[in-house]
């Protein structure tokens, strides 16, 4: 069986004058070029605020406007609302190490109510109404899509900060998340190399599973893989009995899970009601990290898989920082995970951007970000002008029983993201472009 061969990887000759952030200390962080300029300007008091303004543009006085866009509300809460907890977090560090552009960044937080014809709704609201300088937001694929529109139509700039299943690139969307090359692919390549080839799939019904499966079937057929079962619920499904008993009859060697939301709490109690452990049917989910385990019980979960690219247990000092500094302001009993520290890089990019280019314009905005470093939690990343997706590392880990998790295999170095997967044979005519 073919080994995974890492041809994208990120060159270090390439990297020269790329703008790096440093965090400094537990509570504030600083910006700083590699060649030594000053990024800041001058020390102010933290004066991030939070609420709905709907007058004046992004820079008005001594702030700067930006849009915060989460499920807040509805099946996705349990997923997004410490995304934002994580943005609040890197834009308070920002404005105590003095701001962006001299500025202090003021933020305006919308509640997407995991609707999207509400996340449209509101994402308008804060182009228009707002004039924010950017949008932090979203995290199911369905609601990126659905906000894309408003964000071309008023040239936004919208920084997404979840794993998703590729196939797509717009110049108003920084992609802070996985690309399918640096989650689902090699995750299936290890769950089959290690555990055996017969794959059952479930997923939510929406863009993101049924995109990240079709890419798997393909990648199954080019592999010798076999694909023994696939299935989709809605959106908040909670009825898990039937599947769970066409997995036990299936006798697959691993289940690939793209269900969101609190739909996994169903799943894998039901699945521990039935007697099934990790022993007996190993899982991989590409949607559940550890809010999602504190949500659902480390009990119903302990053995299982996961696929992504940071873990609170993420051996950095960055990260020590990091996890000091999100418990210090919201509690010790919190954790992080891969989409959290996603969205607070997010912010850290969107800020050594806009110091680059001199202005929040978004032309000149996203023009900077290209090649753009970040010391984050995870390790090093770094925007590809390209596609406006990130380099990440890979890591596949296990759940442990405190609700943590381990990491148990990782690539050398971070990957570059491959959205379209050009760079597979067996992945061509996925997505209707050349590969």
């Amino acid at each position: 069986m073919r080994k995974w061969k890492w041809v994208n990887r990120l060159a270090a000759a390439g990297m020269a004058g790329i703008l790096a952030l440093s965090l400094a200390g537990c509570s504030g962080g600083a910006l700083s070029e590699v060649s030594g300029e000053s990024q800041g300007q001058t020390a102010a008091e933290n004066a991030g605020t939070s609420g709905t303004e709907t007058s004046g543009s992004a820079e008005e006085g001594d702030t700067i406007k930006v849009g915060i866009l989460h499920s807040l509300s509805g099946t996705m809460a349990i997923s997004e609302t410490s995304v934002r907890d994580a943005e609040i977090l890197a834009i308070e560090e920002i404005n105590a190490a003095g701001g962006v552009l001299g500025k202090q960044i003021e933020y305006v937080v919308e509640d997407g109510a995991s609707d999207n014809a509400t996340f449209t709704e509101k994402a308008t609201k804060l182009l228009e109404s707002d004039q924010v300088a950017t949008v932090f937001g979203c995290w199911t694929s369905a609601s990126r899509k659905a906000v894309i529109p408003v964000f071309e139509s008023h040239n936004g700039l919208l920084w997404y900060p979840v794993q998703y299943e590729g196939m797509e690139s717009s110049k108003n969307v920084m992609y802070i998340g996985a690309a399918p090359n640096q989650q689902i692919v090699p995750a299936v390549e290890y769950l089959a190399e290690n555990y055996g080839p017969k794959i059952f799939l479930v997923g939510s019904d929406y863009v993101f599973p049924r995109t990240a499966n079709s890419i798997i079937k393909a990648q199954a057929e080019a592999m010798g893989y076999e694909i023994v079962g696939e299935e989709y619920t809605p959106m908040g499904h909670t009825d898990y009995t039937t599947i769970i008993n066409k997995i036990q009859a299936a006798q697959p060697n691993f289940v690939f899970n793209t269900l969101n939301g609190d739909s996994n709490v169903a799943f894998f109690k039901q699945l521990s009601d039935a007697g099934l452990t990790a022993d007996d049917v190993m899982t991989c989910s590409v949607s559940i990290a550890e809010e999602e385990i504190a949500g659902i019980g480390a009990s119903y979960l302990e053995g299982h898989l996961v696929s992504w690219n940071y873990y609170q247990t993420t051996d950095t000092p960055e990260n020590e920082k990091f996890v000091a500094a999100y418990k210090a302001k919201y509690g010790e009993d919190r954790v992080t995970d891969d989409p959290i520290e996603a969205g607070y890089d997010a912010v850290y990019l969107w800020a050594a951007a806009v110091e680059k280019a001199g202005t929040t314009d978004v032309d000149a905005v996203r023009e900077a970000a290209a090649g753009i470093s970040f010391a984050a939690p995870e390790g090093t990343i770094t925007i590809d002008g390209d596609n406006q997706h990130v380099y990440k590392t890979v890591r596949i880990g296990e759940i442990n029983g405190d609700g943590l998790i381990d990491e148990i295999w990782a690539t050398d170095e971070p990957v570059k993201p491959d959205p379209y997967l050009s760079g597979y044979d067996w992945a061509a005519g996925l997505s209707g472009q050349e590969s």
